[in-house]
């Protein structure tokens, strides 16, 4: 594994998914370790009454990149991947569902096109390529609806908005942040964030399935009205403030890239250290070769 590589930090957010996490992170990391893409698991107990928690504490036990966050009531989906930002250590985040709805290879497919240059990488469940099943009708008819509202307010072609599973430069996280949602409207608040402030995204075909174990914790009804707050607080910020916004990630982008070291000074560092390395081993033959 190249250590000069970005790490992956992949954020799991699970509330009693002692049925799926296991399998969720098994497959995770055979993928990693096949492409060699160094990563961690940030694993978020979001008040889990099963054996989820459990189970957890084994994989963590299993693998050195995995880590464990456990979350204190109320519980929340939003609350969940807020806690697993905040602990990830990753050049590049992607948060990925515990259901094993998400696949594996996709987030090397992410990663890879993250290294490609662009900020931030969002899957869609809905154009050419992509493979959606076991998805509720009705579920996915409202999904759409949202999407294509979505799409009109924000005059954007990315049609797959309040889907999670997306990958963000961990500089983005960092300019969007404090995050506000507790629920499942984290979705659009971490799309919307990114896309108004006019970060690099590319738009790529998933694949993804309906749990087979469990139950979601996605209720439609409760969300209407957080989906909309967040929407709306997204939208009136792109067309009243924008400028205060884009300042703003300009004065962040500036500040990761002072602090990341140009090509030169990383050369001329390593350059300095083999000097070092060699004048201490000259030292050595020298004391060695003057001893009785």
């Amino acid at each position: 594994m190249d250590n000069s590589q970005p790490v992956l930090s992949v954020v799991i957010p699970a509330h009693n998914e002692e049925g799926n996490i296991a399998a969720t992170v098994e497959a995770l990391v055979a993928v990693l370790r096949r492409e060699a893409i160094p990563y961690e698991l940030v694993l978020v107990d979001d008040n889990s009454t099963d054996g989820t928690g459990a189970m957890l504490e084994s994989l963590a036990a299993a693998d050195p990149g995995v880590v464990v966050v456990r979350r204190t009531p109320p519980r929340g989906f939003g609350r969940a991947i807020r806690a697993g930002l905040e602990r990830a250590r990753g050049d590049v985040l992607v948060i990925c569902m515990a259901d094993r709805s998400d696949d594996p290879e996709d987030v090397a497919a992410y990663y890879r096109k993250i290294g490609q240059g662009f900020d931030c990488v969002y899957g869609s469940r809905f154009i050419k390529g992509s493979r959606c099943s076991n998805y509720p009708r009705v579920k996915r008819i409202a999904n759409r609806i949202v999407n294509h509202m979505l799409q009109l307010l924000f005059w954007t072609r990315y049609n797959d908005l309040t889907n999670s599973f997306k990958a963000y430069r961990a500089e983005v996280i960092r300019d969007i942040w404090p995050l506000k949602a507790c629920h499942f409207n984290i979705t659009i608040e971490l799309s919307l964030n990114a896309l108004i402030r006019g970060y690099n995204i590319a738009q790529i075909p998933i694949s993804w399935q309906g749990r087979t174990w469990g139950s979601s914790s996605l209720h439609l009804s409760e969300m209407g009205r957080r989906y909309l707050s967040t929407m709306l607080r997204a939208w009136f910020e792109k067309n009243l403030i924008l400028d205060d916004l884009l300042e703003e990630s300009a004065a962040c982008r500036a500040r990761v890239a002072a602090s990341r070291p140009s090509t030169e000074a990383r050369l001329a560092d390593v350059e300095r250290r083999l000097a070092a390395l060699e004048g201490r081993a000259d030292e050595e033959a020298k004391e060695r070769g003057g001893r009785p």
